[in-house]
């Protein structure tokens, strides 16, 4: 079975036919032309996986060739050869739309190794190709997502709908909470009716509570008018409440209560006023944790939590991760009035797949800006992806160590090292004030755990990896020490 069918485009029969014998022998299907018109040619009439050009050539350009074949079969990646090596031709032909360059004379090793990066690179597009048609036929509300966690999520939203019962969104950060309440809202009895978003966590509690139920000019210091409040305006529609786990505890009563009796009254008011709303609720946290902790009212929480919804982290969804970032890209380029957007390289597309994404659907959109304005609109490298910053802060006096060089935990325990108390030897028992000077167990645990992190520059699932637990049992115990 042949590895592909390769056009080799010369000017020099000679070489052509050399480089055509060499390809054959090692196992590529390969035909030549002599010229740029010839190879448009036989790429109309013929399926061709991959191009290779000379850069000059009487009669049509190797750049122009790129070009031409871009246009008409942009599927086709196209490589550039020349014995003109400079850094100016190999710019010219990537701005083209080359896939890759190659300076002549070069090995056959080496022209090998670049033909199957190619041919991989185009079977990887024809597939994301693939998943974005089947993604455009089944377009979800501004949503992007072939995986089947979130079919899923599209169907619930569907059924959820129509139906009047509180829903509580959770999920992390950036996974598109709100884009989901905007889906509900639209596809429900109400969608005729305003949709009204608050962030619960972006005001203090003062604010937030005049915010919901409104206020009387001079309520309060500041109130210089009458104010209608969020409830009252999302009157006979939807009133979405993101981060509903920041509320403060003082101000979840009265929301309760105005969920239970449709009635609002404002601040400073002596009237009530009946409100008709659908309520729906996200939170990051885990909100029945925080019911057992006493943070949360459980009976705000089974008030809004009718139906539940989990929005899938990005990490979780596969590949849906190259096709949102190639929707991004053709948002940007449509934005700047591109004729087509950038693509990602197989280095970029293995770092999208392989980061852990804690900032989820919004990060990658960040990192779509960064990465199309540093790219300059022709093909994005891992180089012009940006550095994701951690959540734990390097040390100032000492670089972390490389995971590598890490000691080996039963090894640190062994010799007592990085450990406070006394270095007793065999057969010596501390006394009681010696003993004093020990930590207890999830202390030093804590620790180690936070030099693992510190090593890995804060990425959580190669730390699970190192510690030999999964990833979940290393967030929940994160989240333990962080509320110790």
């Amino acid at each position: 079975m042949s590895r592909g069918r390769i056009l080799i485009v010369d000017d020099k029969p000679a070489m052509s036919a050399l480089l055509v014998d060499d390809l054959e022998e090692l196992g590529y299907t390969a035909e030549a032309a002599n010229s740029a018109e010839e190879a448009l040619a036989r790429a109309g009439e013929q399926r061709f996986d991959v191009v290779v050009t000379d850069l000059r050539m009487p009669g049509g350009s190797g750049i122009q060739l790129c070009r031409d074949l871009i246009q008409d079969q942009p599927e086709i990646p196209v490589i550039v050869m020349t014995a003109f090596g400079s850094m100016d031709a190999a710019i010219e032909a990537m701005r083209a739309g080359a896939y890759d360059f190659l300076t002549k004379p070069f090995e056959r090793s080496t022209l090998q190794l670049v033909l199957d990066r190619a041919l991989n690179h185009r079977r990887m597009r024809s597939e994301l190709r693939r998943l974005r048609d089947a993604s455009e036929t089944r377009e979800f509300e501004g949503m992007h997502g072939l995986h089947p966690k979130m079919q899923r999520l599209y169907q619930l939203i569907e059924h959820l709908a129509p139906t009047e019962a509180p829903i509580l969104l959770r999920g992390e950060s950036g996974t598109g909470k709100e884009l989901i309440a905007r889906a509900l809202h639209r596809r429900s009895l109400r969608a005729d009716g305003p949709f009204i978003a608050l962030n619960c966590a972006a005001l203090p509690e003062q604010l937030l509570e005049s915010e919901l139920f409104g206020h009387e000019k001079g309520a309060f210091t500041g109130a210089g008018e009458r104010r209608l409040g969020l409830m009252r305006q999302a009157h006979r529609g939807t009133l979405f409440l993101d981060e509903i786990g920041d509320m403060a505890l003082s101000l979840q009563p009265k929301l309760l209560r105005a969920l239970q009796e449709g009635k609002v009254r404002p601040l400073g008011s002596d009237r009530e006023h009946a409100v008709d709303i659908r309520v729906i609720a996200a939170s990051h946290q885990d909100l029945e944790a925080a019911v057992r902790e006493q943070r949360f009212r459980a009976d705000l929480f089974f008030r809004l939590a009718v139906m539940r919804v989990e929005v899938p982290a990005l990490r979780e969804r596969g590949d849906d991760v190259l096709l949102l970032a190639d929707h991004f890209l053709e948002e940007l380029a449509d934005r700047r009035g591109l004729p087509r957007p950038p693509e990602l390289d197989e280095a970029a597309e293995a770092a999208l797949r392989s980061y852990d994404w804690p900032g989820n659907v919004r990060e990658l959109r960040n990192w779509m800006e960064h990465a199309f304005a540093l790219s300059g609109g022709v093909r994005i490298s891992a180089e012009d992806l940006p550095r994701p910053l951690t959540l734990t802060p390097e040390p100032v006096a000492e670089p972390a160590k490389p995971a590598a060089a890490l000691p080996d935990a039963s090894a640190v325990v062994a010799s007592g090292s990085d450990f406070p108390g006394p270095n007793t030897g065999p057969g010596e028992v501390a006394t009681e004030e010696e003993l004093e000077g020990f930590e207890p167990l999830a202390e030093v645990e804590h620790r180690y755990i936070t030099r693992v992190l510190d090593a890995v520059g804060g990425n959580k699932t190669r730390a699970a990896k190192i510690l030999g637990i999964d990833r979940k049992t290393l967030l929940a115990r994160l989240q333990r020490y962080a509320s110790s």
